[in-house]
């Protein structure tokens, strides 16, 4: 049995969802696997912390090198045994961005909750009935499981990347003033293309929040009405029904992060960002950071894909473009005669 959990693209709210602006975040269709029938190789400090309050029993194997490699392909279906093929490549371990902790977590919950149902053979056989996988647990507290071991290991955050990990589609998440994240689907404007691009530089996430926060105390003024900004930029880019409002709501979010960035001594947009960004608004679209920013992956948004001359540019400034499609399924249990990654 196999378990898959889906990594996470930030669309819009980075740094203001910790403010209580709404976010929007999608589940991609590059996937973290998991087997609980073989032991761990690494335990994740977020696994760990599921494991001390007592939400999981033990870790298992995960592969989530499809979440760390630009590459396009993905390992082979893992084999049980001794025989079992070893660790990623070295370039796998790359990180992108892309929520792999997360969905590391997720994945790990909901295999070893499936491993325990004693109705898994009857659910599977059910669900294979109707062509819809049928989940193994109760999502609803698997989420909360994941969400407050995520928080505990990473000292906070907005939990956005368990619940596109956990529920799939794209998401609105908003935090209430005790933490509680709401999570409903969002139906993004139609005609939409987004391009997903990694970057040759990457930043520790708890870094740059660390420098916001520390301008908060330092210049709290400044640190208000920056986060306000981008806040306003995060409420249009949810009500945006079209893609001209989307592309618009997020300019005004990486205007407010740029300064946000250069007040906190945070590249929150990249030098390689700020070049590209006229390009892209040549062509009708926004070139923004995806979650806290400084690398990782940045995102191409507007009617179009990016021309020719524009994936030149980008190449031209260390950004490759990554092939993957919004919207995946969250965690769920693949058919055994389904490959890892179809």
């Amino acid at each position: 049995m196999i378990v898959r959990a889906p990594g996470k693209l930030v669309l819009s709210g980075a740094y203001a969802v910790l403010e209580g602006a709404p976010a929007l975040v999608a589940a991609v269709d590059r996937y973290v696997i998991a087997d609980p029938a073989r032991p761990a190789d690494l335990v994740t400090e977020e696994v760990q912390a599921a494991i001390d309050a007592g939400a999981l029993d033990r870790a298992v194997w995960f592969d989530a090198a499809a979440l760390r490699s630009a590459a396009a392909s993905a390992p082979a279906a893992p084999a049980a045994g001794p025989s079992a093929p070893a660790a990623p490549p070295l370039e796998a371990s790359r990180k992108l961005g892309l929520g792999s902790s997360a969905a590391i977590l997720v994945a790990t919950l909901a295999a070893r909750a499936a491993a325990r149902a004693s109705t898994m053979a009857m659910a599977a056989a059910a669900a294979a009935a109707v062509g819809q996988p049928m989940p193994a647990w109760d999502t609803r507290a698997l989420f909360l499981d994941a969400l407050a071991a995520h928080r505990r290991a990473q000292g906070g955050g907005s939990g956005v990347d368990v619940a596109a990990s956990v529920y799939g589609g794209v998401l609105c998440c908003k935090l209430g003033p005790g933490g509680e994240l709401a999570v409903t689907p969002h139906a993004l404007p139609g005609r939409l293309a987004v391009e997903v691009f990694a970057s040759d530089a990457s930043a520790r996430t708890s870094d740059m929040l660390e420098r916001v926060r520390a301008l908060a105390a330092s210049a709290p003024d400044a640190h208000r009405a920056l986060l306000g900004a981008a806040a306003e930029g995060a409420r249009a880019a949810v009500a945006a029904a079209d893609v001209r409002a989307l592309v618009a709501a997020l300019d005004r979010q990486v205007d407010a992060l740029a300064e946000l960035g250069d007040r906190a001594g945070a590249p929150i947009v990249t030098p390689a960002l700020r070049r590209l960004r006229p390009a892209a608004a040549a062509e009708g679209a926004s070139l923004a950071p995806s979650g806290a920013g400084g690398g990782d992956v940045s995102i191409f948004v507007g009617a179009a894909p990016p021309s020719a001359a524009f994936l030149e540019a980008a190449r031209a400034s260390g950004l490759e473009r990554v092939p993957m499609s919004l919207g995946a399924p969250g965690v769920h249990v693949l058919d055994a005669a389904r490959p890892p990654h179809a």
